[in-house]
């Protein structure tokens, strides 16, 4: 009988180890997310305009519906004259019937020296945007391309400036990427 407990006992440990290593080994070497300071220059209306309005949607408040394509400037600071970083190209949807909310979705194309050794690579980010409630939102990072290929995360964004239609983004990028290339 006390054999029987002693192996009960051994096949109990073997068990419970083989299923707690893999969550310690995945807790211990994963790396802190790289973090990225971009802004984003929503320009709609304007000589130098950056995004169209390409469907407009219902003429009530929530503007449900309306779909504006965009290939935005991005730089390291406020200022659109500050050094470029690369460009926010995609489309955001008004698509909450109540108030405001986008669905946002867009590539964040990394494509100058300032993005440093992360040029040419992308990051895909897609989510609700609830722009008119919250002043920080958090939106998810869906994957892409080169330094970020299979890539994970989430991008906060806050309103930093507004002027009519026109606005300035400011996005903090938080990024795991599975693979370097």
């Amino acid at each position: 009988m006390a054999n029987c407990s002693h192996t009960h006992l051994a096949a109990f440990v073997v068990v419970s180890a083989a299923m707690l290593l893999p969550a310690i080994r995945l807790a211990a070497v994963e790396p802190e997310p790289l973090h990225l300071h971009l802004n984003m220059h929503d320009m709609v209306t304007g000589p130098d305009a950056t995004a169209a309005e390409v469907v407009n949607g219902k003429e009530n408040p929530s503007r449900l519906g309306k779909i504006v394509v965009m290939d935005d400037p991005m730089t390291e600071d406020l200022d659109i004259d500050s050094p470029a970083v690369g460009r926010a190209q995609g489309f955001y949807v008004f698509a909450a019937l109540n108030a405001p909310a986008l669905l946002f979705s867009m590539n964040l194309v990394l494509v100058s020296a300032a993005a440093g050794p992360y040029n040419r690579s992308t990051v895909a980010v897609m989510g609700r945007d609830d722009f008119t409630r919250l002043q920080v939102r958090e939106l998810p990072v869906v994957g892409d391309t080169g330094r970020f290929r299979m890539a994970r995360g989430y991008a906060l964004v806050r309103t930093a400036r507004q002027h009519g239609k026109n606005a300035v983004l400011e996005i903090d990028l938080f990024v795991h990427a599975s693979q370097s290339v």
